[in-house]
């Protein structure tokens, strides 16, 4: 069961080639790449959008400067 020793008498089981070996993890690299890809953004147009909107407020942030003084105010009677 799993990989141990051979049994004393018995021969080694073969070793897989190392060419068929190298292949076979090539295609599976592949197949992940692709996978990984299929997985990416979608719509890539509203990213974009979404992107250009974030950046928009943070400008209008920065340019409009400090909060007035106080900001919210609370009277308790």
């Amino acid at each position: 069961m799993g990989l141990c020793f051979p049994c004393p008498g018995e021969s080694a089981p073969p070793s897989p080639n190392l060419e068929e070996k190298r292949a076979k993890l090539a295609e599976a690299a592949e197949r992940r790449q692709k996978e990984a890809a299929s997985r990416g953004i979608l719509d890539v147009q509203s990213v974009e959008e979404k992107r250009k909107k974030k950046e928009k407020i943070e400008k209008q942030m920065a340019t409009s400067g400090p909060p007035p003084e106080g900001g919210l105010r609370w009277t308790v009677s």
